[in-house]
């Protein structure tokens, strides 16, 4: 599968397939009854030097088909752990292609960029990729609206 990752804030026109995507995903936190505005979280997210900072995978045609992003805080930040690997999503229609790991790599690329020593991520549905990736769970979990996720660890030297 062919596409490219780049910072959001230099394709801000993938944000409303994203806004959608985060729905479809998220409902419980994004939907109609939910606290959050995925708009605003991804527009926020839109910085190129400074926290928070996502990226999007993109096909030739422009098509979003997945984001990650960088912030200071997210689900187990609470335990005293960040910055974090966050908001990791793929469309469904293009899981399963690597996506999912080169928007993750995309961040990991970023934090050393911005010169961390260390990131966190909390997941209960990418743990595999995650350990691909050299990630190390810190055997550490805390409750998301999805139920229990684990917290994991990724050093960079």
């Amino acid at each position: 599968m062919d596409y490219k990752i780049a910072l959001l804030i230099d394709r801000p026109s993938a944000i409303p397939g994203l806004a959608d995507l985060f729905v479809e995903e998220w409902a419980p936190w994004y939907g109609p009854d939910g606290k959050g505005n995925a708009q605003a979280d991804l527009v926020g997210c839109m910085n190129r030097d400074i926290l928070p900072i996502a990226v999007v995978a993109q096909n030739k045609q422009g098509l979003a088909l997945g984001t990650a992003a960088l912030k200071q805080e997210s689900l187990g930040s609470e335990n005293g752990f960040g910055p974090w690997l966050a908001a990791v999503v793929v469309a469904p229609d293009f899981r399963g292609h690597g996506i999912g790991s080169s928007l993750i790599q995309a961040v990991e690329e970023q934090a050393q960029k911005l010169a961390f020593t260390r990131i966190y991520t909390s997941t209960n549905t990418a743990n595999s990729i995650v350990e691909r990736r050299g990630w190390k769970c810190l055997h550490q979990t805390v409750q998301s609206l999805r139920g229990p996720v684990s917290i994991y660890e990724k050093l960079f030297e």
